[in-house]
Order: structure tokens, then C-alpha cells, then sequence
């Protein structure tokens, strides 16, 4: 009786509530109501890795799952992040965007969610679910892409990347921060005019956003990743039927890589990101998953490399 007075008497109204407001923060960004956030908290970095005094390799920008909701990094996502710094130095690394904000508000640090947490953090998942399916939306998409790409642009010359440099950008995305990656897109060649490599892992998105000016995608998959597989089905742009979809297209330009990373699952103790679970050589799917990354984006520079524009 007392699960179902919780159910029905304050998790279900949170619910219809967030159902009724999830479009809300897009809606202010375009409205101009809200300044979105470029400020990180003290002693927050706006890049780790690469030091800032020369231009790095690339720019690596990490967009978390849905488990994203402060600037630091979440208990998974930071595991990547740690495991690609120190594997690969000559990136810099920015952890810190709000996928799931267009307003780059931390969901954490808001009084009335930060209650929630405290009872109910299923809610904070569930939130950002709801953001990814905004996100997607037709009606909305255009204004998510625009916000979200601003605030990545923003926060990489915070980190001090220079337009028109020729540095790259790779955009690493887990889950519903495909979405927000492949959205990004068009507004990252706008404001900044980089090179731009899309990585996903475990990406789920519905392959609508235009990805012309992405050089290369890498996709991260799994025949164990049961929710990557209901992104698939759920969305058909993503069906081969949809040939002039986003996604379709650049598939058939030759854009997209797949790299399987069986047995993997999307969470979990044999998570992609698991340190834990062992493959048949002793490595951790974590080492893969890092390894596979770093090896991607390597191959990727040594076959695109090309004069930059020098310092002042």
C-alpha cells in the first residue's frame, strides 16, 4: 500500500510534470528567456589532458548517458574519460557538457532536483530520458541541435580552441548523447569550421541529423546492447527503407565504421565501460573500449593530416 501511495501520490504527478516541461528549456533558449551557462565551477578545468600552451592533437568532447547530470563527469563516463587521458595525451579532453541541457544547466544543481535526488533519483534518469526524446523530436530538433552545439562550441573555446585552426574535434558519445553529437553537427562547422570525428558507443539516436560535415563516424556496437537495438527499431530513419535519412546517407557515402565489441552489453557489470569484466586476453571491456577509441581516432589523423594554422 505505501509503494503504491509513492507511485501514485508523488512519483506519478513527478512524471506527468516532467512530461509537460521536458520541452521547456529549449523552448526558453530560443526565446531568449535564459542565458545558457558557460561558467564551470571553481577548480572545475575547461579541458584535462593536452596542455593548453600549444594546439593538441585533437579536441576530444565526451558526451555522457543519460546518467549525466552535473559537470563532473558520471561514475562510468569519468572511467572512460580517466582511461582515455591516460592513454592518449595528445588530446584534450572536455568532459563537462550538458547533453541533456540546452541551457547547460546542471541538473544536480538545481534546489527542486537536488531534493528529488535525495528521495527519488530515478527521476534524474528519467529526465534526461525525456531530453533525448525532445531532442529527437522533429518540432524541436532544430533549436536542440543549435543550443547544444553553441554550448560545445562555447565551452571548447573556453578551452582554448581557435576557429578555422584546423585542430580536430571528436565528438565521443555513449548512448543518448548520440542524439546530442549528431545534432551538433552543423552548428560545431558553423562556429568553429573544424574537422569534425563522431564516435558512438552504444549510440542511441534516430538518425535524422544531416551529418555532411561530420569527415567519419565510428560506431561502437554490440549484439548484447539490447537498448542500442531499440533505437533501431523505434526510429525509422534508422531503417535502410529511409534511404535519404541522415544516417542512411552518410552510411552509403562510406562515412560510417562499425566496430563490435561483443560480448559488451549497454550497463552493467559487463558494460562497455565495465573495469571489471574480462575478455579472453585478460583485458577489461574498458581497455577495449578506450583501446578502440584511441585507435580510431589515431588512424583517423594519420590519414587526414593537414597544415594548421600557427599560434599568434
Amino acid at each position: 500500500m505505501n509503494d503504491f501511495l509513492l507511485w501514485g501520490g508523488v512519483i506519478g504527478p513527478a512524471l506527468l510534470a516532467e512530461a509537460l516541461l521536458a520541452r521547456y528549456e529549449v523552448l526558453a533558449y530560443g526565446a531568449g528567456w535564459r542565458a545558457p551557462v558557460t561558467e564551470l565551477p571553481e577548480g572545475v578545468p575547461y579541458a584535462r589532458g593536452a596542455a593548453p600552451d600549444s594546439p593538441p592533437d585533437a579536441y576530444l568532447v565526451y558526451l555522457d548517458g543519460i546518467g549525466k547530470r552535473r559537470v563532473l563527469d558520471s561514475r562510468d563516463g569519468g572511467q572512460l574519460v580517466k582511461a582515455l587521458i591516460a592513454g592518449a595525451p595528445e588530446l584534450r579532453v572536455l568532459g563537462q557538457v550538458q547533453p541533456y541541457s540546452p541551457l547547460a544547466d546542471p541538473l544536480a544543481d538545481r534546489p527542486v532536483w537536488a531534493w528529488l535526488r535525495r528521495r527519488i533519483g530515478l527521476l534524474l534518469f528519467l529526465h534526461n530520458v525525456v531530453q533525448t526524446f525532445v531532442a529527437a523530436d522533429h518540432r524541436y530538433r532544430p533549436l536542440y541541435n543549435r543550443a547544444v552545439g553553441s554550448q560545445i562550441a562555447t565551452q571548447l573555446r573556453l578551452a582554448g580552441y581557435r576557429p578555422d585552426s584546423g585542430v580536430p574535434v571528436v565528438l565521443l558519445s555513449y548512448s543518448g548523447g548520440a542524439q546530442v553529437a549528431t545534432g551538433a553537427v552543423d552548428e560545431l562547422h558553423t562556429q568553429l569550421r573544424c574537422p569534425l570525428l563522431l564516435i558512438t558507443l552504444g549510440g542511441f539516436h534516430n538518425g535524422a541529423n544531416d551529418l555532411t560535415h561530420a569527415e567519419h563516424v565510428h560506431r561502437l556496437t554490440s549484439a548484447s546492447d539490447r537498448i542500442e537495438r531499440v533505437g533501431t527499431w523505434i526510429f525509422p530513419q534508422r531503417w535502410p527503407l529511409f534511404r535519404r535519412s541522415g544516417w542512411n546517407r552518410a552510411d552509403r557515402a562510406g562515412k560510417i565504421t562499425v566496430h563490435r565489441l561483443d560480448p559488451a552489453t549497454h550497463v552493467g557489470p559487463r558494460s562497455y565501460i565495465s573495469p571489471t569484466a574480462q575478455l579472453p586476453d585478460g583485458s577489461s571491456h574498458l581497455d577495449r573500449t578506450a583501446d578502440t577509441v584511441i585507435a580510431a581516432i589515431r588512424a583517423h589523423l594519420s590519414t587526414t593530416a593537414a597544415p594548421r594554422h600557427p599560434l599568434p
